[in-house]
């Protein structure tokens, strides 16, 4: 039996190749794959291996750079490197680069999984790369003190601060002792509220800071939300998908409208606007409170209807028969629609198809079964909604 490839620790130096989904480039040595991080492509560096399972990849960090990018910058974050924080992946590089990084990895998934050919090009949300992010997750160490988690690791990182969360969010957590094993989120909401819960498995949540609901401004509304549940990370994120989401669904008044994964009715807002009161808006949500919210902030519209339960069910239930939507607005989590429930919207005829999608890989495949289903791509945008890592948020429009 052939003894199996273990490169752990490895030092290879290589030249470093097209950047892959996952924030990392590829790179090649004695017929095998090294997916590094830290590194640009067309470089030349010393890629020390961190995982090897011994198949045909293993995973690597540039550790020295022999012969940089132009693209290349020194990172802003002192843990933004090899060994250090996992949350940032392209802090090594020009904000432009990053951008046009991302766009080659949508177009290069669109390729390989929907065999289609696309011209992306990755909007930036803001003129800096910094000082976005309202939504953190710290782990807590065995001393109890929070950090940030390291690569593909349960390890903690302690930090000072984060350069690319909001001003001041952070010092004063960072400061704290908390529960060993524990994980801190915390929020910094439209107001400029802090809030801050402690969540440990099998207990209940205890809120440290602020009053654990949040005040979010968007689509010319004030919404208040569960400072721990789902919204836009990025402060222009919100506004910029409401308005193209809304553009792509070209909703006319008495229109019928789905919002799948429709959350708090964030876009179910913006699209109960134009249909109008002849029209109608259905918001289908899993989340509880995500639901009460949205009910309690769209209590004015009543032709928005959330209906609580997943997806899959609600599509084959009777509480979505007789309806015949004119568009269909989708907003999956980080997997993807999946084959069932495009078939399911596309069985239904809608005129027009808008998915956001936050995951290139996931985004490629649902545009392969919508071309399955009749429905073909008509429309994307692309927003680097989460500067410095490798996420990207889409916005597809799909017409028959």
């Amino acid at each position: 039996m052939t003894p199996k490839t273990d490169w752990t620790g490895r030092r290879i130096e290589v030249e470093v190749g097209a950047v892959a989904h996952g924030g990392h480039c590829v790179a090649r040595h004695d017929n095998r794959v090294l997916f590094v991080r830290h590194a640009l492509p067309g470089e030349v560096v010393v890629a020390e291996v961190i995982e090897d399972k011994g198949g045909s990849f293993c995973r690597a960090d540039a550790v020295e750079v022999l012969r940089p990018s132009a693209d290349r910058v020194d990172p802003p974050c002192p843990v933004a490197v090899p060994g250090g924080c996992g949350g940032c992946d392209f802090q090594h590089a020009t904000p432009a680069a990053q951008r046009s990084l991302k766009a080659s990895v949508v177009q290069e998934q669109l390729k390989r999984l929907a065999g289609l050919e696309w011209d992306v090009e990755v909007e930036a949300l803001a003129e800096s790369p910094l000082g976005w992010r309202t939504r953190v997750r710290l782990a807590v160490d065995r001393d109890g003190r929070a950090g940030l988690r390291g690569q593909r690791s349960h390890r903690v990182i302690p930090i000072d601060d984060c350069p690319i969360t909001v001003p001041g969010a952070l010092p004063k957590v960072l400061e704290q002792q908390w529960t060993p094993g524990a994980e801190v989120q915390v929020t910094h909401d439209g107001d400029g509220s802090v809030h801050v819960t402690e969540l440990q498995r099998d207990a209940e949540p205890r809120l440290a800071m602020g009053t654990g609901t949040a005040v979010e401004h968007a689509a010319g509304r004030d919404w208040r939300v569960d400072a721990n549940g789902f919204w836009q990370v990025h402060p222009a994120a919100a506004d910029t998908l409401v308005s193209v989401v809304t553009e792509f669904a070209d909703t006319v008044a008495g229109a019928t409208v789905w919002d799948l994964y429709g959350g708090v009715g964030l876009f179910g807002a913006a699209l109960a606007e134009r249909v109008g009161p002849t029209g109608s808006v259905t918001v289908v949500e899993t989340s509880t409170e995500a639901v009460e919210s949205g009910r309690r902030a769209l209590a004015d519209l009543p032709q928005v209807k959330f209906v609580r339960g997943k997806v899959e069910r609600v599509l084959g239930s009777s509480e979505m028969d007789g309806q015949w939507p004119d568009a269909v607005v989708l907003d999956p989590p980080r997997k993807g629609a999946g084959r069932a429930v495009v078939e399911a919207v596309c069985d239904k005829s809608p005129r027009r198809v808008v998915h956001v999608a936050c995951d290139p890989a996931a985004l490629a495949r649902d545009v392969a079964d919508f071309a399955a289903n009749g429905y073909r791509l008509a429309a994307l945008r692309a927003f680097d909604a989460f500067p410095m890592t490798h996420h990207i948020e889409c916005v597809a429009l799909f017409t028959d």
